[in-house]
């Protein structure tokens, strides 16, 4: 039988039979009186296990430790040990009045390079570098209170250096046979990753909720079957012109775009779970409180959101605002539309005076009329040509406005005057059509600093544009009156008029009323752009009024007024028409025979000799067999151009002191300085004006 013994630590309770009415009865046996024969006594048993760091502490010296050696450790330390280095889970404990630490396996990865030099060390001196954190808990824990930290910061130096870290864990109590507190159990985890992922998680979510809020394009969130805003970004707010809206419904945000179908089709993109597509979709917002409705036009997606279930709990509403884009594209549908209508006027404005400039030349070709119907057919086919120059030139004058081209050669201007000189030029048009006109003048003299022949452009193309529209036997009224600051001259008739949704366009290129067929000189529809652009140049407005079809037009252009006027600049004219006193031998280079023919005939008829080339080549050497005493020269001839030929003919001492005009259909101020400056003397433009012809040969003869 075994002998009876005091009990001793590591024993170990046994469980055996009980009497009835007892589940269980323990009595406590002790092992080394029950070893076999030649089993060797273990001083320690908890400590014959635990992995590496039991094997630490089998093997550690303890003599000079406060805990002293394992085998005298008290029943309730020798039992947290021994659990603790059986867990998996990271366990240490600090015990006695040092607090020395032992800890488990799974905790040497915490402690890192302090391992293995921590072990039976005093808590305090293990953790210096955190004491200041964790002293509090250990207080709290020795004062007889447990407390559990969720994802504490610690700045740890436990591998050479300073590190973020954190922990999970819970400090508990640990108590002697007395019942009193000896130390301090911890079970922990240490979180750092989990703590560094969910900060970047959060930081890409932050990073995300940025773009979103930065995104060129709309985007929002809404949930739940109201469709209350969760997020909305600046696109978004931009659009519908309001900033609270996150937490609202779109009904209650938005009550205006309820008729309009949305809501509709968010409660059945919510219903259905299929995605809605809008393209180009109009919208009409209220875009402030007291605003009145704008039009806008959007691409969208309505994108249901769904839940782990599949449910539909959201819509995601991404597009973007195309306003811009779809209000240009109309613009230029009409700009086409516009051009369109304009081809086919020109085409209309062009034939015009061609059916009667044929008609004249196939009259001329039948025979050898009388002097009276040579001179009426010149004047028909003058009238003409005059007309088609006008139609040129007005072109050329938009072209040069489009593209910031116009130079104004200002000068301080009597109104009047200008007034004056604009009725007469369409006097032959007003007596043509039978029309009464008014011009109503102050007595005083009005000043204005302005470009004369831009000025009488304007108020003439504004007289031309009455006629047109005013049938005949109608009434135009020109009247021009002044206040202190400015000078009004007013363009009234009682023609057509225009109806209210012509007004806002009536300066438009291109934009004419609708035409009748008895108007053949119904323009071009560029006089009045014209107008805009160049009275606007001169620091003026304009303006249209009309009441309405049948009831008459009125333009006012309005001019700053100079109250003293600076001395005007003298001018010298080019004299009366000089065809020429002394006979001189003339050539005309073109490579169009007809063009050159004619003009050779014009030149001869002024009483010239002229030689007819139709290129470089044969112009040079016309030149050398017999010098001209001037030239007309087209640019664009082939092979050598224009310029290139008179660079050649500087070089040639036969036209050493003749003088070379330019002809060209080129007319903008850059194609005249070029000509210039490739050593012509004059610019011509085609077709060319008898008058500045005859004034070229005025200046030949003088010299």
């Amino acid at each position: 039988m075994p002998l009876k013994s005091r009990p001793r630590a590591g024993f170990l309770h046994s469980r055996t039979a009980a009497p009835r009415g007892n589940a269980f009865r323990y009595t406590r046996h002790d092992r080394t009186n029950r070893r076999s024969p030649g089993m060797p006594r273990h001083r320690a048993a908890f400590l014959t296990e635990g992995g590496a760091v039991g094997a630490l502490m089998r093997g550690h010296d303890w003599a000079t430790s406060p805990l002293g050696p394992p085998e005298r450790w008290p029943p309730a330390l020798r039992t947290v040990v021994g659990l603790m280095l059986n867990s998996a889970f990271p366990m240490f404990a600090a015990w006695g009045p040092e607090l020395a630490f032992l800890y488990n396996d799974a905790y040497v990865d915490v402690l890192g390079r302090k391992h293995p030099h921590a072990l039976g060390k005093p808590f305090r001196e293990v953790w210096a570098d955190i004491w200041h954190d964790i002293s509090p808990i250990v207080d709290k824990a020795m004062a007889g209170r447990a407390s559990y930290h969720e994802n504490l910061p610690l700045t740890m130096h436990r591998n050479g250096y300073d590190e973020e870290t954190w922990f999970t864990f819970s400090y508990s109590p640990m108590r002697d046979e007395a019942g009193d507190v000896a130390g301090v159990f911890c079970a922990c985890t240490e979180t750092t990753e989990q703590v560094l992922a969910e900060r970047h998680r959060a930081e890409e979510i932050g990073r995300m909720r940025l773009l979103f809020q930065q995104a060129p394009g709309i985007l929002a969130v809404v949930l739940s079957p109201e469709h209350v805003f969760e997020i909305a970004n600046d696109a978004y707010l931009r659009l519908v012109g309001r900033d609270d809206i996150v937490g609202r419904a779109v009904a209650e945000v938005l009550p205006e775009v309820r008729d309009q179908g949305f809501i509709a089709l968010l409660d059945e993109v919510y219903r259905t779970g299929e995605p809605h597509v809008g393209h180009e979709m109009p919208v009409l917002l209220r875009r402030g409180p007291e605003s009145e409705l704008e039009e806008r036009f959007v691409n969208f997606i309505y994108q249901p959101i769904r839940d782990h279930r599949g449910a539909v709990y959201g819509i995601f509403v991404e597009g973007s605002d195309v306003t811009e884009a779809v209000l240009a594209m109309r613009a230029l549908q009409e700009a086409n539309a516009r051009k369109d209508e304009f081809l086919a006027m020109l085409a209309h404005e062009l034939r015009n005076p061609l059916a009667p400039i044929a008609a004249a030349a196939e009259l001329l070709r039948l025979g050898t009329p009388d002097a009276a119907r040579i001179q009426k057919t010149s004047a028909v086919i003058t009238r003409q040509v005059e007309h088609m120059t006008k139609l040129v030139d007005d072109l050329l004058d938009v072209s040069r406005v489009t593209r910031g081209l116009v130079t104004l050669r200002r000068e301080t201007l009597d109104f009047n005057g200008v007034v004056g000189e604009a009725v007469e030029q369409a006097a032959a048009l007003m007596h043509a059509k039978r029309h009464r006109v008014t011009v109503e003048l102050p007595d005083e003299r009005l000043w204005v600093n302005g470009d004369r022949t831009r000025l009488i452009q304007v108020v003439s193309n504004l007289l031309n544009n009455a006629a047109r529209y005013t049938p005949d036997g109608g009434s135009v009224t020109v009247r021009v009156t002044a206040d202190e600051r400015n000078v009004h001259a007013t363009v009234e008739d009682n023609g057509i008029g225009m109806l209210p949704g012509l007004l806002p366009h009536v300066f438009d290129l291109f934009t004419q009323a609708e035409r009748s067929p008895d108007r053949s000189q119904g323009g071009l529809g560029l006089g009045l752009a014209l107008v805009k652009t160049l009275i606007e140049l001169q620091g003026g407005t304009v303006r249209a009024h009309s009441t309405g079809a049948g009831q008459g037009s009125c333009f006012t252009i309005c001019l700053p007024r100079v109250t003293q006027p600076i001395a005007l600049a003298s001018g010298s004219g080019e004299g009366e028409e000089a065809r020429g006193a002394r006979r001189r031998h003339l050539m005309v280079v073109d490579d169009n025979a007809d063009a050159a023919q004619m003009l050779a005939l014009l030149l001869e008829t002024a009483g010239h000799s002229v030689a007819v080339c139709g290129d470089a080549a044969q112009a040079l050497r016309a030149v050398v067999a017999s010098p001209p005493a001037l030239l007309f020269v087209d640019i664009g001839l082939p092979g050598m151009d224009g310029y290139a030929l008179v660079r050649r003919l500087r070089q040639l001492p036969e036209t050493a002191g003749a003088r070379i005009v330019a002809i060209t259909g080129y007319g903008t101020p850059q194609d005249r300085e070029r000509a210039l400056e490739a050593g012509f003397d004059e610019h011509l433009v085609k077709p060319v004006n008898p008058k500045a012809l005859y004034g070229i040969l005025a200046r030949l003869s003088a010299h």
